[in-house]
């Protein structure tokens, strides 16, 4: 973990609820996709977490979800404006942990959920991974990311709810479609992370968690969930556990 000062570099609309946001500053923190950031905002008790969708070793490309006040208000900073950051929290994917084969490995992603599967592909398609990938969306209108998920030229399935892009329905729909992936990287809402875990084809995964969170690195326990190995703190144990410590 690294407390350091981010410059608002740029921000992006992709849809009406959800913003790219590119900051500037020391990254090297960051060691593994799936790790997040907790930012203070102007005025606000509790830092912000937010997922790392990308990074390089002087950037952060994080993709915001408006819910509420302090999400609208960051991703609606001016270019320069300096933000107080804490980097490199959690533990990440570990995708060494996959079969490398892309009928055999999914990555799964619902919604906002999506955002840091696209730092988790990048590299694992640079260090020789060949994944597959499932999107799903509400509809159309929601979805965003489409064209750099495409660039990376990763075997991919879009889902949405009411068939206005790819086909109709779930990420268990085209997941119960490959009976050969037996291994997944999944992120996304809690109903969707339920129900991908309950796959029986699946002998194993990774599972990014969500959870409201106070410090953010461990401290006030406040994050706990239960475990197979008794409780853990997603922001310092997680936000990745593993397929079998999983109690739902």
């Amino acid at each position: 973990m690294r407390q350091s000062a981010f410059t608002v570099a740029r921000t992006r609309r992709l849809t009406r609820d959800v913003w790219e946001l590119v900051l500037a500053g020391d990254a090297s923190a960051v060691a593994a996709p799936g790790q997040f950031v907790n930012i203070r905002l102007p005025g606000k008790f509790l830092r912000r977490p937010i997922s790392v969708c990308d990074w390089t070793e002087d950037t952060l490309t994080l993709l915001v979800k408006e819910a509420g006040e302090g999400t609208r208000e960051l991703v609606r900073m001016a270019p320069g404006t300096e933000l107080d950051v804490l980097s490199g929290l959690g533990n990440g994917f570990d995708f060494t942990l996959a079969p490398n084969h892309s009928l055999h490995t999914c990555l799964v992603g619902g919604g906002i959920g999506a955002a840091p599967l696209y730092g988790l592909a990048k590299r694992m398609l640079a260090a020789g991974w060949k994944p597959s990938l499932i999107l799903g969306f509400r509809s159309r209108e929601d979805a965003f990311y489409l064209e750099e998920f495409a660039a990376l030229d990763c075997p991919g399935r879009i889902v949405t709810e009411d068939e206005s892009l790819g086909s109709k329905g779930f990420v268990t729909d085209v997941l119960r479609e490959l009976p050969n992936c037996r291994y997944v990287m999944a992120c996304g809402p809690t109903a969707m992370l339920k129900a991908v875990h309950a796959l029986p084809q699946l002998t194993g995964g990774q599972f990014s968690f969500e959870a409201r969170m106070a410090c953010g690195f461990g401290a006030c326990v406040g994050c706990s969930i239960p475990t197979a190995n008794g409780p853990r703190r997603v922001c310092k144990d997680g936000p990745i556990f593993h397929k079998e410590e999983i109690v739902w």
